[in-house]
């Protein structure tokens, strides 16, 4: 019986580790043709369905940012009108684009779906139509490479948002990260190179960890649009203000001493800065970029598949993602790590909302000074006030993770804010005093969004109606030429060009 026993346990043993040697003989055969090229990717090929023929793994994780239904306290990928959550944008953005239309980002999936749909992009009739520079492609498409070297680069910045609509089709991809050729990341926004060289830094030399970051600095960064660049004068050329270096004050100093202004603020007429999304500038102040963990290993983990390891396309908030994004390093339980990260938000939050009250007061009573007869000289420094603090609030909360990504700094930045903004109502108080209105200011009603819209003077239905003809008389033709273009590209497959 004692031998029957033993007879059947190894048996089974046997069986099992046969099982055993099967699999991981199938996984080894999986991963060693996985990725055998189906076709030949030609140099700038915008396409990614092209990539994702011989990188199918990552092609189709990189399909899920089209999900949109993960929202966190801050960020996700689910829509939503941030105007209609806090009203009080609208005043601090008065006369600005960001007044008009500001609702979180979706996925990269979405990228051009989403520039066309914001009202922020108006709604032009044709090229040479519309409020903004062809610019404010950068950062939306492979396409965008693509036209740069086929064109140039000042070319491609130059001339209208509308003029460059039907060249850029494609959303955010894999071209603008992978060189075609090696698969090797790469720099494809010349902006993020010629940063580096102002700083006297040579970016090529970045390791590849750095790399896992950098890629994503090409539009995570704070940036703006310089009309005085030598040899290009009167185009929007994309510019990155890291010259003094990448702190809150380096870039003010370096955006006061050239003396630019995103726009004139429509009530306070303070020449105001707009935060873009200053990610990589707050991600290296905090404790993860001092560690060297890069925002792909946040946002992008590996993951394992048919006994291939890749890096996951699908690029998403890593609370949508705790057991690979965090759990890595962190021991913890998933709820718990979500509650500190919530915790630092909130926090973040309740004194950025008390900035945004005070920026408000500010903009209004500098209104009511004008009104009463203030000259540009006795408005100047209390201007200079408005602009830092406003700047520093957006520093702030443009990037929804800067909580999370530096939560000292960002409570360091706020606080500063709290301080020149102060300063400046006092100096407002005792002008307004001068000229004869010695009592509060009254506050307009803007408890909801369109109430706001409507105190500063935008008429929302006519710039809905406008919208909604660009979609329909436009974007049409715009997605027809680019089909017919694409059309030519074709592929080759490898078995062709042996």
């Amino acid at each position: 019986m004692k031998n029957k026993v033993l007879f059947i346990v190894t048996a089974v043993v046997v069986f099992l580790l046969g099982m055993l040697a099967s699999s991981i003989v199938n996984r080894k055969n999986e991963a060693k043709y996985k990725y055998v090229p189906q076709v030949e990717i030609a140099e700038n090929e915008p396409r990614n369905e092209e990539w994702g023929k011989n990188f199918p793994a990552e092609y189709q994780s990189y399909l899920q940012t089209r999900d949109t239904s993960f929202a966190s306290y801050q960020g996700g990928s689910a829509m939503r009108d941030i105007l209609h959550e806090d009203s009080r944008l609208v005043v601090l953005w008065a006369g600005y684009g960001f007044s008009k239309d500001y609702n979180q980002g979706r996925g990269h999936l979405y990228a051009i779906e989403d520039i066309n749909n914001t009202l922020r992009t108006g709604g032009p009739k044709g090229k040479g139509d519309g409020p903004m520079p062809a610019t404010c492609w950068t950062c939306k498409s492979p396409d965008v490479p693509r036209l740069m070297n086929e064109k140039g680069i000042a070319e491609f910045y130059a001339g209208k948002w509308a003029d460059k609509g039907e060249e850029v089709v494609n959303p955010i991809g894999c071209a603008d990260c992978h060189d075609s050729k090696t698969m090797k990341l790469t720099i494809t926004r010349p902006a993020l190179v010629e940063a580096f060289q102002a700083m006297g830094k040579d970016v090529n030399k970045a390791t590849h960890q750095e790399m896992r970051s950098l890629v994503c600095a090409q539009c995570h960064v704070e940036y703006y649009f310089d009309k005085k660049t030598p040899g290009n004068e009167g185009i929007n050329y994309l510019k990155l203000p890291w010259q003094k270096g990448m702190t809150v004050e380096a870039m003010e100093e370096y955006y006061d001493a050239i003396e630019f202004s995103d726009w004139t603020h429509g009530l306070s007429r303070a020449p105001m800065l707009k935060a873009q999304h200053p990610d990589y500038e707050v991600y290296l102040t905090g404790v993860h970029a001092d560690r060297g963990v890069s925002c792909a290993d946040c946002h992008m983990p590996y993951k394992s598949e048919g006994g291939q390891k890749f890096t996951d396309h699908h690029i998403q908030s890593p609370l949508n993602n705790v057991a690979n994004a965090c759990q890595v390093c962190h021991r913890e339980d998933a709820d718990k790590l979500k509650l500190n990260v919530y915790d630092r938000q909130q926090k973040s939050t309740e004194n950025r909302l008390k900035l945004e009250d005070f920026l408000v007061k500010a903009h209004i009573e500098a209104k009511k000074a004008w009104d009463l007869g203030a000259t540009e000289a006795q408005m100047k420094d209390i201007l200079m006030d408005i602009r830092h603090a406003q700047w520093r609030w957006d520093y702030a909360a443009a990037g929804h993770g800067s909580s999370f990504h530096s939560p000292v700094e960002s409570a360091r930045v706020l606080g500063s804010g709290f301080s020149i903004i102060q300063e400046g109502r006092v100096k407002l108080a005792r002008l307004l005093a001068e000229l004869g209105y010695n009592k509060p200011v009254e506050m307009p009603d803007i408890s909801t969004k369109a109430k706001a819209q409507e105190y500063i003077g935008l008429d929302m239905e006519a710039l809905k109606k406008e919208k909604a003809e660009f979609k329909k008389n436009l974007v049409p033709k715009w997605l027809e030429a680019a089909k017919k273009r694409e059309a030519n590209y074709g592929s080759k497959t490898v078995a062709q060009n042996k």
